[in-house]
């Protein structure tokens, strides 16, 4: 198996060799969305096979739902592929130049990063997003999807593949490996160096520490999306409300949903209980510290040091009073995951002080943390998103996805 998959990574190697210019780019996403929509059918027949074996096996609610195609998210696939076509080139761009005293031009440029892998799970339309987004960016990709969406995703490569035969490029641009066995992982992640450039890991918590633990490959990731949003002393009831209502309810099962809020303790009695029971009113489990179980007078469940850690994933969020600012900014920067983070208020230096001191690859003043997503940065879509301190960070999107180099010129210049 191991020379099977470095097989994958020399063809991978070798489509990268041969670059594509931005019309036919262009051209080949234009076919691979005219292909979706055309074998609509069929993509949903495939996904309806994986939906069987997931209800076969109990997969989680949330797992499910993430797997889930229909007319609506074939329609969502179809223009991701659009935006992404209309998004400029982001290859052989000059960056940067300038002039030194010594004589030299020097120009700093865009190029692709090369061969990139991708390690999945649940989600069919991420097999779409990563595959033109990488195209786009003139990188090569590996896909690893989750066994749960094997069939989803074998149809959506299939799909791309034939795009590129279509026009005569070099299929191996996207592969996808048909190979359902979980060691397959470990040797995307020890044995591939030679061939794979950065890895990027999509999905739960064992997986990205897996990634982040064994890869001997760079990779681009985040842990877990720890996500919070603090109602300020200055916020505006009626923001707040409804900022939060959506931050924790709109999708639970996103990693950009918010899993901890924080309650200035000077709006608790307020408005802070009315914010709670519309969410609990709502189906919301609220686990709150000793404040805010005394104040809110229902009985709810009474928070821990873990509470402040977990990402939920589903309709329960934790809930923590602070006496100011600084105590939700310590607060977000030791417990969180450098994922998203929200103020609440309508103090604008409050809102500079959170924004430029907590630690979140994405800092959020009176904004849902559920916007913390590469199609609404205007990406076109994500290959996911970053909290790595180095760059890239936030969403990982086409601009994301490029390197540079330098050119250096000048009129035979020596040095001393």
């Amino acid at each position: 198996m191991i020379n099977l998959i470095k097989n994958i990574g020399k063809k991978s190697k070798k489509a990268f060799s041969s670059p594509i210019n931005t019309k036919k780019k262009n051209k080949i996403l234009q076919d691979y969305n005219q292909l979706i929509v055309k074998n609509k059918k069929i993509i949903l027949n495939e996904n309806t096979k994986d939906l069987k074996n997931a209800y076969k096996k109990k997969l989680n609610e949330n797992l499910i739902k993430r797997l889930i195609l229909n007319d609506k998210k074939i329609l969502d696939i179809s223009n991701s592929i659009k935006k992404i076509i209309k998004l400029k080139d982001p290859t052989n761009v000059i960056l940067e130049k300038w002039k030194r005293p010594n004589g030299l031009n020097i120009s700093k440029i865009s190029i692709p990063i090369g061969v990139i892998g991708v390690i999945y799970e649940s989600r069919p339309n991420v097999t779409s997003d990563v595959a033109s987004l990488c195209f786009k960016s003139g990188n090569s990709v590996i896909l690893k999807g989750g066994s749960e969406a094997f069939y989803s995703n074998r149809i959506l490569s299939k799909l791309f593949r034939k795009a590129l035969k279509k026009n005569k490029t070099n299929e191996n641009f996207v592969q996808f490996i048909e190979i359902k066995r979980r060691s397959v992982v470990n040797i995307l992640l020890t044995k591939m160096s030679k061939f794979i450039d950065v890895i990027i890991p999509r999905g739960g918590k064992s997986l990205v520490k897996k990634v982040q633990d064994l890869s001997s490959v760079p990779t681009i990731s985040h842990l877990e999306g720890v996500c919070h949003s603090y109602v300020d002393k200055d916020a505006n009831p009626k923001f707040a409300e409804k900022i939060i209502y959506n931050a924790k309810l709109r999708n639970t099962a996103i990693c950009g949903a918010t899993e901890t809020i924080l309650m200035h303790e000077k709006i608790i009695k307020k408005f802070g209980n009315s914010i709670l029971k519309n969410l609990e009113d709502n189906g919301c489990k609220i686990i709150g510290d000793s404040k805010i179980i005394k104040s809110y007078g229902k009985k709810i469940q009474r928070a821990s040091i873990k509470d402040w850690s977990k990402e939920y994933l589903s309709s329960t969020v934790s809930v923590k009073s602070v006496k100011n600012l600084d105590e939700a900014i310590n607060h977000i920067n030791k417990y969180g995951t450098m994922h998203t983070d929200c103020i609440i208020t309508q103090n604008k230096k409050s809102a500079r002080k959170f924004l430029e001191n907590v630690k979140s690859s994405i800092a959020m003043h009176n904004t849902s943390t559920q916007f913390a997503d590469g199609g609404e940065f205007g990406f076109g879509g994500e290959v996911g998103i970053s909290t790595n301190t180095l760059p890239p960070r936030g969403p990982v999107g086409l601009n994301q996805l490029v390197s540079y180099k330098y050119h250096v010129s000048s009129k035979g210049k020596i040095r001393n």
